[in-house]
């Protein structure tokens, strides 16, 4: 299974700042240590004309340029450096080449060992996100299955991040190829949360049954929702942060209740045989650790699939 990074561009951040930006390489190290089926490869940066298929350009060049206020880099979480600008262009970058793989590249199952920045806007970022590596990714795959195909491409997003995806919300709101699912905590943050087209809301403490009970009915509005027009693409967040150990989650998710999630969208997909580009989202551990083992289960889930892909590939449709 092919997985992207970007960790080479960590951002240098003020000491004491809440984002742990060292989860990107110590899950990259975990994956080259433990998961030998995982190819990595560093990411390419998106270009700035990608960019434009999902954001505003007075936004692209703000960022670029160094231009951003001071309202706007506190509203980001970061503060501006041309590192800041980098990662964001190869984040995206990750999340396009991992959609490309699964989808044209017959992977069925490829991953940005980042990714997930589902708070920024068309026109702003927010929430430690600058640009929304979904929305750019799914429109530039509409693009290239419509040149390649004649046909257009449906794109599925299954956000299951504990925090409601409401940029990629906001950017999709008039799009009805673009089907936005987000299951996260009611109370948590945004504040002002965004209408995806299927949004589930959970209490604070939700637990292992409760949130598998939901998401399972979450999926299953979203396949009868499409009917017979199926998705040709989705892109899994598949956040750390319902996990109990979370700072900012506010759910009650086991590790094992995260894997067994990941397994059932994974499996799920496989079985309509809808290719994933797979991200890792948010995860704020009071233990780094603990969050980077769960996306290194996250991996190894998608490297479970992948394989599963390969024996669909010896069978007839």
């Amino acid at each position: 299974m092919l997985a992207y990074h970007s960790d080479a561009f960590a951002l240098p951040l003020p000491p004491g700042h809440s984002f742990p930006m060292s989860k990107y390489r110590l899950l990259r190290e975990a994956a080259e240590a433990s998961l030998p089926g995982v190819r990595v490869v560093e990411a390419p940066p998106a270009s700035e004309g990608e960019l434009a298929l999902a954001h505003d350009p007075a936004w692209i060049s703000a960022v670029a340029e160094g231009l951003l206020s001071e309202a706007q880099q506190r509203e980001i979480g970061f503060p501006w450096s041309e590192r800041m600008v980098e990662r964001s262009r190869r984040s995206v970058g990750a999340t396009i080449m991992a959609a490309r793989a699964a989808l044209f590249g017959g992977e069925g199952v490829a991953a940005n060992l980042a990714g997930g920045t589902h708070h920024a806007y068309a026109h702003k970022g927010s929430g430690y996100c600058v640009f929304n590596d979904v929305a750019v990714a799914a429109r530039l795959m509409q693009a290239e299955w419509h040149r390649l195909h004649r046909r257009l491409l449906r794109v599925l997003v299954i956000d299951l991040d504990v925090h409601q995806g409401n940029g990629t919300a906001a950017i999709f709101r008039d799009d009805p190829t673009v089907f936005t699912l987000s299951l996260h905590g009611a109370k948590n943050f945004p504040f002002r949360k965004e209408a995806s087209d299927l949004d589930v809301e959970l209490p604070d403490g939700c637990t292992d049954a409760d949130y598998l009970d939901a998401m399972d009915g979450a999926l299953a509005a979203a396949w009868a929702r499409h009917g017979n027009a199926a998705p040709g693409l989705a892109f899994y967040l598949a956040g750390a942060d319902p996990h109990e150990n979370d700072r900012l989650g506010r759910l009650k998710l086991t590790t094992g209740g995260l894997a067994e999630r990941d397994r059932r969208v994974l499996a799920a997909l496989r079985q309509r045989r809808i290719p994933v580009a797979l991200s890792m989202a948010g995860g704020y551990g009071r233990e780094l650790a603990t969050t980077v083992a769960i996306q290194r289960r996250t991996l190894a889930e998608g490297l479970a699939s992948w394989e599963g892909w390969r024996a669909l590939e010896e069978c007839p449709q």
